[in-house]
């Protein structure tokens, strides 16, 4: 029995999406909050249980049977390191043959203010001793391309990355990278650092914008603290806001950058190149 956590989010689903390519609906396990938003999961075949990051009792009861857990990190910043280790403790118990983490990449060098918790969430499976692989996901293309439409609307494009090159690939990639080692009958490595097969700088996202739409976007650089500000400003919370910000001022030092390839290999076919991502969302 395969457990996807998380698997009525936006990452959660597509992993269901490629696991149901891969193996019997009957073998998968969507672990959710709130069961009544994975109906759809359950019309499909998949066996939907209730399972809170808050609740241990909860986790031992969705994780009856289990032989594989795909743990997706909790997107409650600041809380997640005792949530993952409610998990962590959880998929022990159950003796499974493997526990997979959605990490970020290079989280063992990483810079980023966020990979502090994905460190912790990583000594933490280590010290569980239970079988597990690292997908240690690079930024998803999806980060830049929801936020077009504004772009477009205010005719410029900010952020504070420099000419830092992001080597970002599709959520759907990262989705299918996570089933095909959940559903691998073979062993699996520890690590996968999982990145886009070309970056791309931010000067270059809106140059390819401006070319698709005809108009041009420029690409306003700010400092951290400016576009914090700015953040603020279109009203994100601040946690958020602070995250993203120091993401981007990672970024412009390389944190976001990769060029091994490995997400590809894995999935056996090239990820999305910027221009599509683009076309995409427009």
């Amino acid at each position: 029995m395969i457990i996807v956590t998380g698997a009525s989010g936006q990452l959660g689903r597509l992993v269901i999406a490629e696991l149901l390519k891969r193996v019997p609906a009957e073998q998968i396990v969507a672990a959710v909050r709130d069961p009544g938003k994975a109906a759809d999961l359950a019309d499909q075949g998949v066996l939907v249980r209730h399972a809170d990051y808050n609740d241990p009792a909860s986790l031992d009861s969705a994780f009856e049977g289990a032989t594989k857990v795909l743990l997706i990190s909790s997107n409650d910043l600041g809380n997640r390191v005792p949530q993952h280790r409610n998990v962590i403790d959880a998929a022990a118990r159950a003796k499974v043959s493997l526990l997979a983490y959605t990490s970020v990449l290079h989280a063992d060098t990483s810079t980023l203010a966020l990979a502090a918790e994905h460190r912790e969430t990583e000594a933490a499976v280590r010290a569980a001793g239970v079988p597990y692989t690292f997908l240690r996901n690079g930024w998803y293309v999806e980060n830049y391309t929801g936020t077009l439409g504004g772009a477009v609307a205010h005719g410029a494009l900010a952020g504070g990355a420099g000419e830092g090159r992001i080597a970002a690939a599709a959520r759907a990639e990262y989705a299918e990278a996570a089933a095909v080692v959940l559903a691998s009958e073979g062993v699996v490595e520890q690590v996968y650092e999982l990145a886009g097969d070309s970056a791309f700088t931010l000067a270059e996202l809106a140059a390819e914008v401006s070319r698709q739409i005809g108009t041009n976007i420029p690409y306003n650089n700010l400092s951290q603290q400016d576009y914090l500000g700015l953040l603020l400003q279109i009203g994100l919370p601040a946690p958020l806001a602070e995250l993203l910000a120091d993401s981007d001022a990672q970024a412009a030092k390389g944190a976001l950058f990769d060029d091994s390839k490995v997400l590809s290999k894995l999935i056996g076919h090239p990820t999305i190149s910027l221009a599509a991502a683009i076309k995409t969302a427009l």
